[in-house]
């Protein structure tokens, strides 16, 4: 369903085409719709509800890039009856989405963007919910889910998914050791990418930015692989699955399915979302999709710091960041990493008691958060486990 109409425009002269082209008729859809108000003129000396003018549209536009942006549509009538049925019908409208939401509970982390978050959201996104008439409750408390969602790491276009009611359903891993369950989570480094996490968070009194670099920067002056052994389920597309019901082949999870790698590794990735993010901008894994059941297993085996740092520039080009001989990668549906060396290296030689406290356990970087563990690590994939607010990539 779209509304439609032709703009208002003052008399010409007849047969002037500019006059023609201006009145052609407009539309939008009743779907991009997410607010509508009486339009008012107020004045100094006057009291009341002001000057009836009459209605205004608050619409969802698509832009370039993923983007999406706020604007309004005046449908200007002077009666107040006429305006009135106009607005309760579009409001009927507008209560007939239900995927909208009419209350949200708002987490702010004050110390992100450069500690900006807090300003960002009063000054960006609140407005906009006000506007939408939804309730909010805030609290104090990471982008790459946001970015992979949104395909841009842009405010208003979050926010607008989420007044809009943009479901999309998202896949899930959980992390586990043998006796013990972990957490959920979206993404996982082992190797490098961990040693790189628990370097940074030995130095938290540095800004975000300095403690990365610094922690990149000792990363790769100590770079060294770990001896450990990789097991994996390969990903089954739903087409292979049903031609091997239907062959009566044996299950996924049996023995048989399962693939193994062992030797020295730089670095392990596993991704079940794309990772987008500003250093990677297709992505950590971009052959990754949000929901199709399936996570990237990424495995950079031993070579020397050069070709290592030639990798890891890659993510940040256009250039493929896999078509090295040292890395693998693969399509999977379970993974299991297993260390096989007696206890995990000290980060800082002269840490002291902060490393003896950690010293037989490998830091594992799960969606940014620092994850110590001692033994094998098994992750395993829940297609579209929960829905989150965003956009298809794929249609906008």
């Amino acid at each position: 369903r779209a509304l439609r109409w032709r703009p208002i425009q003052p008399e010409r002269p007849a047969g002037d085409s500019k006059y023609d082209v201006l009145c052609k008729e407009e539309f939008i859809e009743l779907k991009d719709i997410f607010s509508v108000k009486l339009k008012r003129r107020y004045s100094v000396k006057q009291q009341g509800s002001g000057t009836l003018l009459g209605i205004t549209l608050f619409i969802c536009l698509k832009k370039e890039q993923n983007k999406l942006k706020d604007s309004t549509l005046d449908l200007i009538n002077l009666s107040e009856d006429h305006c009135d049925v106009w607005f309760k019908q579009f409001k009927k409208i507008l209560a007939g989405f239900a995927n909208r939401p009419k209350s949200l509970k708002i987490i702010l982390n004050p110390q992100s963007h450069k500690k900006e978050a807090t300003q960002v959201y009063y000054e960006k996104v609140e407005p906009l919910l006000r506007t939408a008439g939804i309730k909010t409750d805030v609290t104090s408390s990471t982008n790459v889910l946001a970015h992979s969602l949104h395909g841009i790491p842009h405010v208003v276009t979050a926010t607008l998914h989420i007044i809009m009611g943009h479901i999309q359903p998202v896949d899930v891993c959980t992390f586990s050791t043998t006796d013990k369950f972990l957490r959920f989570g979206f993404s996982a480094m082992f190797g490098f990418g961990g040693r790189t996490l628990a370097l940074a968070e030995k130095h938290r009194w540095m800004s975000p930015n300095q403690r990365r670099d610094f922690a990149i920067i000792k990363a790769l002056a100590k770079l060294k692989p770990e001896d450990c052994e990789i097991s994996f389920l390969p990903f089954i597309s739903s087409q292979d699955l049903q031609e091997r019901k239907v062959e009566g082949s044996p299950k996924s999870g049996d023995k048989d399915q399962w693939q193994t790698i062992q030797g020295q590794i730089l670095n392990v990735s596993i991704m079940a979302i794309p990772c987008l993010c500003s250093v990677a901008p297709r992505g950590l894994a971009p052959n990754t999709r949000l929901n199709n059941g399936s996570m990237a297993l990424i495995i950079a085996r031993n070579t020397s710091r050069p070709e290592f740092i030639k990798h890891l520039k890659r993510y940040a080009s256009v250039k493929n960041q896999f078509n090295f001989p040292f890395v693998e990668t693969y399509t999977v549906e379970e993974v299991k990493v297993r260390p096989r060396t007696n206890s995990a290296p000290n980060l800082e030689e002269d840490a002291g008691r902060h490393a003896a406290a950690s010293e037989n356990n490998f830091p594992w970087n799960v969606d940014g958060d620092l994850v110590e563990v001692a033994s094998e690590v098994h992750v395993k994939l829940h297609p579209r486990l929960i829905n989150l607010y965003g956009g298809s990539m794929e249609e906008m």
